[in-house]
Order: structure tokens, then sequence, then C-alpha cells
């Protein structure tokens, strides 16, 4: 059986630092079934869009573990572009 992999925005909790010359180091991201992931590393910030799940925001480039990916925030929600597979 051949899976398909289809990209869906989901909202995530994210635990911040606000710096005082006014940045945002996310830290920590937590999924509504209560998983919660520590972000090791920020690797970079820009504008940028959501290309597999639309939408634009600040993109963080993360490290979580040796997994890298993207992290949005969009006027305050935050977001990642995760799988959903299908069969």
């Amino acid at each position: 059986m051949e899976q398909t992999v289809n990209w869906e925005k989901v909202y995530v909790d994210t635990l911040v630092r606000h710096t005082k010359d006014g940045g945002s180091i996310p830290l920590s991201i937590k999924f509504s079934d209560g998983k919660t992931y520590e972000i090791d590393q920020v690797l970079g910030r820009k504008r940028a869009a959501a290309s597999k799940v639309g939408g634009t925001g600040i993109r963080y480039s993360i490290r979580i573990g040796q997994h890298r990916t993207f992290l949005f925030e969009d006027e305050g929600l935050w977001f990642v572009e995760a799988k959903n597979l299908h069969v």
C-alpha cells in the first residue's frame, strides 16, 4: 500500500523567553496530546511563508534532538507543519 503525505497546520503551546531588546526565543513546544519537546537550538529566524500549509509569519528554524524543523509565529499564535500520513 502506498502512503500519501498530507501536511497540516498544527497550533502548539510554546514556552517563549522574551528578551529586553524585544526578541523572542522559543524554548519548548507542547502538542494538544500533551507531548512536550524542548527546543535544543534556534538556528535562524526570518519572515517567511509556511509553504506546506499556507500562511506567513516569523519562521524559526529549530533543532529538537537531531531533528531540524520549522516553528512559525503569526500574531501571537505558534504553529508547526505536521505530517498527516494516509494509506
